[in-house]
């Protein structure tokens, strides 16, 4: 912290426990205004006076003794650049937690990370372990149950950009990834994006499609998407292009038709990025997680229902 910010919230922190104590000290009794005796204050409301009677000795002594003790605790614990008589520091504490926690659990994470990831979702620990590490890093993104939301794919499906084996999620999670898909309104046109939308819609199995757009967005998606999405329209894993052939839209807006914002897709492009948890979780943290992962969409495939 720079010499400025540490000197103001010192001066601060100090002024407001000056200010307290003289507060406390000026209002201990109301100033005599009957002269010599006077039992009130001389305020009166609705035929009620108010009597001029000191703080009670126990409530005014307690006010004392919390000043005592913040003053105590402002020169034990850090205050600015001021380290503090104690030495404590928040970092210092995560650290001390951290050894405390690898000393009680480390043993834990060893022997299941010895285990491969597909063989987890048997081991009801690392399911323990696994729905643990995942409502405290990954449902507030995908969602406490894991189904996802708008722009989050849901893992419990069997629908995988990247590939659902249990390397595959492991490598995501260590690595995270990166989508880009371009946008297309430029290139194509207005005209061309409503005919490669109507095209898309029909590879899903659409009710509602126009043939006629469709079979000229048959003609621009060949000329423009199948890099990407491959000639049947089935996507590419290998560069997390989605399959399109599913009827399982990750940017599907809420409360709009999925024609609008298949369109919107194409008009504007999308820009996904999954984190890397290397770095937060550690190795053997992420491979419990990816087995846990990997759990959830075998769960589906057993259970259609």
């Amino acid at each position: 912290m720079s010499s400025f910010w540490s000197f103001y919230i010192i001066a601060i922190t100090t002024i407001f426990l000056v200010g307290i104590v003289a507060l406390i000290h000026f209002t201990r009794r109301m100033p005599d205004p009957g002269g010599e005796g006077a039992q009130t204050t001389g305020h009166q409301f609705d035929g009620i006076e108010e009597y001029n009677n000191p703080l009670p000795k126990w409530w005014l002594n307690l006010f004392w003794a919390t000043i005592i003790f913040a003053v105590g605790y402002l020169i034990a614990m850090p205050v600015g650049n001021w380290k503090g008589l104690l030495g404590w520091s928040s970092v210092g504490q995560l650290t001390e937690d951290q050894v405390e926690h690898e000393r009680r659990y480390g043993e834990i994470y060893q022997r299941l990370a010895s285990i491969p990831v597909e063989e987890l979702k048997d081991n009801p620990q690392a399911m323990r372990v696994g729905a643990r590490l995942f409502e405290d890093n990954c449902a507030l993104c995908h969602g406490q149950a894991a189904t996802g939301s708008y722009g989050f794919p849901n893992l419990t499906d069997d629908d995988w950009l990247y590939g659902g084996s249990g390397d595959t999620i492991k490598t995501t999670l260590m690595a995270g990834r990166s989508g880009q898909m371009p946008a297309w309104g430029d290139a194509l046109g207005a005209a061309g994006v409503r005919a490669v939308t109507e095209y898309v819609m029909q590879l899903s199995g659409q009710d509602d499609v126009n043939t006629s757009l469709a079979s000229q967005g048959q003609a621009l998606f060949n000329a423009s998407c199948v890099a990407c999405h491959s000639q049947d329209g089935t996507g590419n894993q290998a560069l997390g292009a989605p399959n399109l052939t599913d009827n399982i839209w990750l940017y599907h807006i809420p409360g709009e038709t999925l024609r609008a914002s298949v369109q919107h897709t194409l008009e504007q492009g999308r820009s996904g990025r999954m984190p890397a948890w290397s770095g937060v979780l550690g190795e053997e943290r992420v491979h419990i997680l990816a087995g846990y992962v990997y759990s959830l969409s075998q769960e589906q495939a057993q259970d259609p229902q």
